[in-house]
């Protein structure tokens, strides 16, 4: 998992409440067994004037030109602006993952869906609870007449305009933040223990030799 310190960035606005799990990334794209590639797919049905499909190539089709992605002003986004309840419905885990892989480091909301909060904070992608006002005053400078860029601290838990007029602090549970500062997912906090692993199992198969793979079958 990449680190995540400071993210200095475009903002894209989604002035949108509810946003769904559905609409990041659409149920049709979740047959893919792989891991990556999804991000030509975030938000397909309001990015795109056609149905998508699993392994299309998205360079030839129609674009909606009134989605905010879409935008010439918002291209190299980084991090997403959203209203209350972003990423509820389903826990897909490829709703992260396709935000990540347009580009997006960090969402700003006022509220997330529970599952989907957790998810992007295993992968790496740093969700931002602020208040409504808060959020407010950011998309009003986002929908303003030139992007609006934000520095996103995630060691001060806190997120500052580029020209630092405006700064609001957010919380985040300690462990999420030393995960996220670490780059570190549950496998990599399970491997840092590794040792401790291989020194159990060899204690206990030891103690139960019968449960070593090297029996079985003969």
């Amino acid at each position: 998992m990449e680190k995540f310190d400071l993210l200095e960035g475009i903002v894209a606005p989604l002035d949108r409440s509810n946003v769904d799990t559905d609409a990041i990334i659409p149920k049709q794209f979740l047959k893919s067994i792989r891991r990556t590639g999804f991000g030509p797919n975030l938000f397909d049905e309001w990015r795109y004037l056609d149905r998508g499909e699993p392994g299309q190539d998205c360079s030839g089709r129609p674009l909606n030109p009134d989605f905010v992605l879409n935008q010439s002003r918002y291209q190299g986004a980084t991090v997403l602006l959203a209203r209350a309840n972003f990423g509820c419905g389903s826990s897909r885990e490829h709703a992260p993952w396709a935000l990540q892989q347009y580009g997006f480091r960090a969402v700003i909301a006022p509220s997330f869906g529970d599952i989907f909060y957790n998810n992007a904070l295993q992968n790496g992608l740093l969700p931002v609870v602020l208040a409504e006002a808060e959020v407010d005053a950011l998309f009003a400078q986002a929908q303003g007449e030139r992007p609006l860029r934000v520095a996103v601290d995630l060691e001060a838990q806190r997120v500052t305009t580029a020209d630092g007029a405006v700064a609001f602090s957010f919380e985040i549970a300690p462990f999420r933040k030393y995960c996220l500062l670490n780059g570190l997912d549950d496998v990599a906090l399970t491997l840092r223990k590794s040792e401790q692993i291989r020194a159990f199992e060899r204690v206990h198969l030891e103690a139960f030799p019968w449960l070593s793979p090297g029996r079985h079958g003969s």
